[in-house]
């Protein structure tokens, strides 16, 4: 794993998360801080960001010298929702975002499944990259270097790609920069604060992050709440093989029951790099 600068390639892009630090990398590339100038930005769209992130987003475009392309396979939440008949006959759920659960016998499980980082954020962003970089059938040659948002603090998400034409870059990493020192940065250069990037329901949601929402975006807090009412309704009707209820919160009860008041955390789960997609999204 190469924590410094890598050999300069032929295309450079970001992936961009629109949170905290993939929004200060880009930005410090912007200002001539990092180099060489990107020659884009690629923003993989769920359809299921809270209203901020999309303001926030076009707030880039108007500050960033190079072209921010957005791309999507579709909506997350209608996806989830939906379902499919299995090889065996059988009708399941998709099962594309991370669950919890409770087992006939009482016993609560840890999240099971998770494709939605796969599919919708990963395989969106290389198709783009492959059409801006004209990547043909069998390359081997590494033309392409990916910039990605992760900090300091959080090196331990550091992953080589699997492909043979690119190569990842951690340009924050390089500058031994922290969350912290990135909105530091940003506050220093006079830019606002990023808002956090997540889908609005995403189950690794800090209580602290549920209480943000709840009181910030109520909108987006109530349709959460729908949709986890309507994933246990649906999991009953349509998936045999699915033997447990499941939750979008790890204590394993309605979203729309929980007090979120509380102070004390209990046993929530919290994502290290706080409750942020960054389109890497913990892999």
């Amino acid at each position: 794993m190469i924590l410094d600068k890598p050999n300069d390639t032929k295309y450079n892009f970001i992936n961009l998360g629109a949170g905290v630090q993939s929004s200060c990398m880009a930005l410090m590339a912007a200002r001539g801080e990092l180099g060489p100038m990107p020659d884009a930005a690629i923003f993989a769209d769920t359809q299921a960001e809270p209203d901020s992130v999309y303001k926030w987003l076009k707030f880039l475009e108007k500050e960033l010298p190079f072209p921010v392309h957005k791309v999507t396979l579709g909506s997350l939440t209608k996806e989830s929702l939906d379902k499919k008949i299995g090889k065996d006959g059988k009708t399941k759920m998709r099962r594309l975002i991370p669950l919890f659960g409770i087992m006939p016998n009482g016993d609560k499980t840890a999240a099971i499944g998770r494709k939605c980082t796969a599919d919708y954020k990963i395989r969106p962003i290389i198709k783009k990259v492959k059409e801006l970089a004209e990547i043909k059938r069998g390359q081997k040659e590494i033309t392409v270097t990916q910039w990605i948002g992760i900090s300091w603090d959080e090196m331990q998400r550091m992953k080589d790609p699997n492909l043979k034409w690119t190569q990842h870059r951690f340009p924050l990493i390089e500058n031994r920069m922290s969350r912290w020192q990135c909105l530091e940065w940003m506050e220093r250069n006079n830019y606002p604060e990023p808002p956090r990037s997540a889908c609005y329901y995403c189950p690794f949601h800090s209580d602290e992050e549920w209480r943000r929402l709840r009181d910030d975006e109520p909108k987006h807090f109530q349709e959460a709440i729908e949709f986890d009412e309507n994933l246990r309704k649906l999991y009953r009707e349509w998936d045999s093989t699915m033997k447990m209820e499941v939750y979008l919160h790890n204590s394993c009860k309605p979203l729309g029951e929980i007090d979120f008041d509380n102070d004390v955390d209990k046993g929530q789960f919290t994502w290290d790099f706080k409750s942020e997609c960054e389109g890497m999204c913990g892999v």
